[in-house]
């Protein structure tokens, strides 16, 4: 998709004039991929802000030999360095054209100090700026490309766990690691290329613990099940979370689920443009508050997803900004009781003008297995 990156090197063009910058030096892996498509593990690039025809000319890729044929094929609509280190290379280069280099950005998030040294001393003559999260405030909107690889990770995860139900996989007797590898193992059958984090399966008291990592720990009846998991596609994450219980549920476990889905609800409702990101998390914790269970939610209701399992914007008590048309975010409440279980369920939801588009479908209603 050359055009697709193309559009999005134009669009850092509009930040970097903004900023009075004349280029940014990228060394993240996961922007550059972002810009280029480039998905090897060592590469560097130059985005210069010129906007006229040919700027694409003073915008430079460089990675080393390892990747000679997969940078042609991935990158090919730039000028390319094949030699290491790149962003020393590349800083090379911007030291040979100081006029078009004068001003450059870059990813202070990401450069070291030392790396930076090392950098400076490569580009005399050139004025290196912190530039830190310009591609980031990009990559806070999803295109149309994006947000189809984010439908197909949710579908994946959908699938694999209506797989993993259907055959019978959650049953008294099977161990948490055993549920979490067959429910990864299914997400690659439905074309993942691997799950998008550590799964969580959390059975019985292990599921108020809220990022339990699965043990050898036994399947019980009468167990909540907690499974966070998601899907990874084209280099972009699925996030879900569902809560079962194994057997008929007990009346606390009613209420507690009941409360939860409430919460939840609302939480989604409240994921609007222009809506403040504390709002949208203060929407869900009410609900929960008003039944009071405040403490039993200790964490966030939700953060973005993309490239990266974890990114802007963060829903939360302290979060900043808020929500836009385009972004992509998970809600997902969650009330825990200690030595006894807990619940949480997340979705993941592209925000749209009106209600948000829901990419993660399995059902919200309490699943007895």
């Amino acid at each position: 998709m050359p055009e697709t990156h193309a559009r999005r090197r134009q669009a850092l063009r509009d930040l970097l004039r903004r900023a009075d910058l004349d280029a940014v030096l990228v060394t993240d892996l996961l922007n550059i991929r972002y810009l280029t498509g480039f998905t090897g593990s060592q590469a560097a690039l130059v985005v210069h802000a010129a906007d006229e025809p040919g700027a694409e000319r003073a915008t430079a890729f460089s990675t080393d030999g390892r990747y000679r044929t997969q940078s042609a094929e991935q990158v090919p609509d730039l000028e390319r360095f094949i030699e290491r280190p790149s962003e020393l290379v590349l800083a090379e280069h911007l030291a040979q054209h100081p006029a078009r280099y004068r001003r450059t950005g870059f990813e202070s998030g990401h450069v070291t100090v030392d790396g930076l040294d090392v950098i400076a001393a490569a580009a005399p003559g050139i004025e290196l700026v912190r530039a830190p999260g310009l591609v980031e405030e990009l990559r806070l909107i999803k295109d149309a490309a994006e947000v189809d690889a984010l439908r197909m990770a949710c579908a994946a995860a959908d699938r694999a766990l209506a797989d993993l139900i259907e055959h019978g996989g959650l049953r008294p007797g099977r161990t948490e690691l055993e549920v979490a590898r067959e429910l990864e193992a299914r997400m690659r059958e439905h074309g993942a290329a691997g799950p998008s984090f550590e799964t969580i399966v959390a059975a019985g008291a292990h599921s108020a613990i809220p990022h339990h990592r699965p043990t050898s720990a036994v399947l019980a009846a009468g167990d909540f099940v907690k499974m966070d998991f998601g899907a990874l596609v084209d280099g972009y994450h699925s996030d879900m979370t569902r809560t079962v219980v194994l057997g008929s549920p007990a009346d606390w476990q009613r209420e507690i689920y009941e409360l939860v889905r409430t919460a939840q609800a609302a939480g989604r409702e409240a994921v609007r443009p222009g809506a403040d990101v504390r709002e949208v998390d203060g929407a869900a914790r009410k609900v929960i508050e008003d039944a009071g269970c405040g403490e039993r939610f200790p964490h966030g209701l939700g953060h973005g997803v993309g490239l990266e399992i974890h990114e802007a914007p963060a829903l939360s008590q302290r979060g900043d900004g808020t929500i836009r048309e385009g972004m992509v975010v998970t809600v997902e409440p969650g009330v825990y009781v200690p030595e006894r279980g807990g619940v949480r369920i997340e979705d993941t939801l592209a925000v749209r003008e009106s209600t948000p588009e829901l990419l993660t479908l399995t059902t919200k209603e309490l699943v007895a297995v």
